[in-house]
């Protein structure tokens, strides 16, 4: 209902049994058109209702699970804590793997070394036997073989500690959000408080939509006019 409207009403000119059934029937085709206009742009562009690319910068995103600002901080820092976990659990395997290893690896030189120290002396000894020169050889690039291997393990087993410091940074990240948080969440509970009010919101009086004074068209609701029309059979 216009203003113009609910000052004829007031004056007697309108039926207000007529008036009513009109009303609902354009308030129901007003709604319908709304409600298919709105379904139709959300499908098309497959946002919230009240929301398209043009708003997308002036509205604020709507209160889901998706975009509440700390519930997505808070899994942010428990899914970094589990991966960065698992993370140091696999770091850890492969350090200890290469510990293994490379102890055996020590084994196989000690063996190698015991024999170049063989074949040299048989070597000497029977330098016409081209067995012991041929196996001295052998043993020597084995060796060294070896060596290559344990210093790329210990190189290796360096390299993880390295990650592993690396890592570390992720718990300090984790904990500046979590101080992000708190002070998010202070802040809620001090903006809570400073509007905080002594009467119940259920038993606060309704707020006027039309006052003295506006110049928009917006619609009386029927709440308005019932409450008006009582306030007008009890003077």
């Amino acid at each position: 209902m216009t203003q113009e409207e609910l000052d004829a009403l007031m004056g007697g000119d309108i039926d207000l049994d007529s008036l009513g059934d009109e009303t609902e029937e354009t308030t129901e085709e007003e709604s319908s058109e709304e409600e298919n206009t709105t379904e139709t742009q959300d499908a098309e562009i497959g946002m919230p209702a009240g929301y398209s690319e043009e708003t997308a910068n002036q509205w604020p995103l709507p209160a889901t699970d998706e975009n509440k600002m700390v519930h997505q901080l808070d899994d942010v820092t428990k899914e970094s804590e589990e991966k960065a976990t698992e993370i140091f659990d696999i770091i850890e395997n492969i350090s200890n793997n290469l510990m293994e290893k490379e102890e055996e690896a020590q084994k196989t030189i000690d063996t190698l070394t015991s024999n170049v120290t063989l074949f040299t002396t048989l070597t000497q000894k029977f330098p016409e036997v081209e067995t012991f020169s041929t196996a001295l050889t052998q043993n020597e690039e084995a060796l060294t073989d070896a060596q290559v291997i344990i210093e790329t393990m210990q190189n290796s087993g360096d390299e993880i500690m390295n990650v592993m410091d690396i890592m570390q940074y992720q718990d300090i990240h984790r904990q500046k959000i979590e101080r992000v948080i708190n002070v998010m969440r202070a802040l809620s509970r001090y903006m809570n408080t400073l509007f905080e009010g002594k009467v119940d919101d259920a038993k606060r009086v309704s707020s006027a939509q039309h006052i003295v004074g506006d110049t928009h068209n917006d619609l009386a609701s029927d709440d308005d006019m019932e409450a008006l029309l009582a306030q007008f059979g009890q003077k």
